[in-house]
């Protein structure tokens, strides 16, 4: 009979410092990229187009689907809102690094959102 190990998934391996910085740093990103998409909806089409390629053509699974579709349902309640988007578990972080909010922010507005320290953005 043979025996398997069962596979480790990723998201139960240990982090290291580097990942921990760069999940830092995205955080801070989706942090400055919520509080300008709740204070304009303007860009609401645009990142609901983004989720629909993606998901459309393959690069975004079902789950992240629905979670980032459901998530822009709860954007007129802010705390609500920003406590999900800025959930810390291992799912979240994942998603974050395929955000759709992508062109929301201006190349100034990301260096600022950057350039706080990292203790102090959440």
């Amino acid at each position: 009979m043979d025996y398997q190990q069962p596979r480790r998934r990723i998201r139960d391996r240990p982090r290291s410092a580097q990942q921990d910085s760069l999940d830092k740093q995205i955080l801070c990103l989706h942090k400055a990229m919520a509080i300008k998409l709740m204070a304009n909806h303007d860009y609401l089409p645009q990142v609901m187009e983004t989720i629909e390629t993606r998901y459309e053509c393959g690069k975004m699974r079902h789950g992240a689907y629905l979670f980032w579709s459901s998530l822009l349902e709860y954007i007129d309640q802010p705390a609500l809102f920003m406590d999900t988007l800025m959930e810390d578990s291992p799912q979240l972080r994942k998603y974050r690094r395929q955000t759709p909010f992508v062109g929301i922010l201006t190349e100034q507005e990301r260096q600022a959102a950057l350039d706080v320290p990292l203790g102090f953005c959440p």
